[in-house]
C-alpha cells in the first residue's frame, strides 16, 4: 500500500482506509471512511494531504452533500488537523470529538502552539488547521451512541494517550477505531510500538485503556497508525509490556545521564526504525516519545 492508496478493510461492511502520506512516510497515517447510510470519516490526518481524502471520498461515492460525520478520535493534529478543511468542503457534516477538544478545534491557536512546541522540526509537514465553525461541532464524553443509519458507533473514553481521546466501536462489524489507545501498528514489522507524546501521556491510564480494549474484545482494531488488524488479547498484553518497559528504559537512562537532552539524544541515536520510517521520521518519533515519558516522570514525582 502506497501513499494515497485506498483499500477496503477486510471482512468489514463498506469500510475503507487511506494512507495519508503523513510526514511523507508510507504506512504511518491512516484515515477511515465508513460508507454507511449516514457516512462518516474517522480521524482526518494532518490536513496537508487532504486532497487524498477528498479523492477517496469521491471514489467511494460520498458526495459533498452526503458526508454526515467527521469523527476525530482526539485533537492531536495528526488526527484532527484536517477536520476544519473537511467541514468546509462537506457542509452537512457534523464534527464530533471529546468535550475537552471542542474549543481547540473552534479556535486552534493554542493547539497549534502546543503542537509546534512538541513536534519541533516536524512542523514542516503540517499545515495551519482551519477552524471548525462552532455550530458544526458537538462534544462527546464517552458512553454515547452515534447513529449511522445501518450501524451504530459506541463512544468509549480512552484518556491515557490524551484526556481528549475517545475510541469508536462499530458493534455491528465489531470494529474498534482505536486512535492511539492501542499504540502504533507497524505492518512491515508485525509489531505494536509505543506512542507516548507530551504533554499528557499517562502510563496508568494507557494500561487501563488497553484493558478496556480487551474487555470489548472486538474482531478488528483500526489503528490511527497504521491500518486494520485482527484483534487478539495477546496483542494488548504485549502492548502493556511494551509501555512499561519503555517507560522504565527512559527512567533508567535519565538516572544514568542526569540530562534530559542527553536522554533524548541517546534514544534518537539508538532507534531501530530507520529502515522502516527513514532516518528523520525515526529520530523525530523517538524524540517525541522520550519527551512524553520525561514529562510523565516529572508529573509522578510531583504527586
Amino acid at each position: 500500500m502506497a501513499i494515497g492508496d485506498l483499500e477496503r478493510v477486510p471482512n468489514c461492511t463498506d469500510l475503507y482506509y487511506l494512507d495519508t502520506g503523513m510526514y511523507d512516510t508510507e504506512a504511518y497515517g491512516s484515515v477511515y471512511i465508513v460508507d454507511a447510510d449516514r457516512p462518516a470519516v474517522v480521524d482526518t490526518g494532518i490536513g496537508t494531504n487532504r486532497e487524498f481524502l477528498f479523492d477517496a471520498l469521491d471514489a467511494v461515492g460520498i458526495g459533498e452533500e452526503d458526508l454526515e460525520y467527521i469523527l476525530p478520535t482526539h485533537i492531536h493534529l495528526d488526527h484532527a488537523g484536517g477536520a476544519g478543511f473537511l467541514a468546509d468542503r462537506y457542509p452537512n457534516a457534523t464534527v464530533m470529538t471529546h468535550d475537552i477538544g471542542v474549543p481547540h478545534l473552534v479556535d486552534p491557536s493554542r493547539l497549534v502552539a502546543g503542537t509546534k512546541a512538541a513536534v519541533d522540526d516536524q512542523w514542516q509537514f503540517y499545515v495551519d488547521p482551519k477552524p471548525v465553525p462552532e455550530d458544526r461541532i458537538e462534544g462527546l464524553e464517552g458512553g454515547e451512541t452515534i447513529d449511522l443509519g445501518d450501524r451504530e458507533l459506541a463512544v468509549v473514553h480512552a484518556p491515557g494517550h490524551a484526556p481528549h481521546q475517545v475510541m469508536f466501536h462499530d458493534t455491528g462489524d465489531d470494529v474498534l477505531f482505536t486512535g492511539d489507545a492501542a499504540g502504533i501498528w507497524i505492518p512491515s514489522e508485525r509489531t505494536v510500538r509505543q506512542t507516548t507524546p507530551p504533554s499528557q501521556f499517562d502510563l496508568e491510564q494507557c494500561l487501563d485503556d488497553a484493558s478496556t480494549i480487551v474487555d470489548r474484545d472486538p474482531d478488528v482494531l483500526c489503528f490511527g497508525h497504521f491500518g486494520p488488524l485482527d484483534f487478539g488479547e495477546e496483542l494488548m498484553d504485549g502492548y502493556k509490556r511494551t509501555l512499561v518497559e519503555w517507560v522504565e528504559a527512559v527512567r533508567q537512562k535519565r538516572d544514568e545521564l542526569e540530562d534530559d537532552d542527553a536522554v533524548i539524544e541517546y534514544f534518537q541515536n539508538h532507534t531501530d526504525m530507520v529502515e522502516t520510517w527513514g532516518e528523520q521520521k525515526a529520530r523525530d518519533e523517538e524524540r517525541l516519545n522520550v519527551k512524553g515519558v520525561l514529562g510523565y516522570l516529572d508529573y509522578r514525582e510531583e504527586e
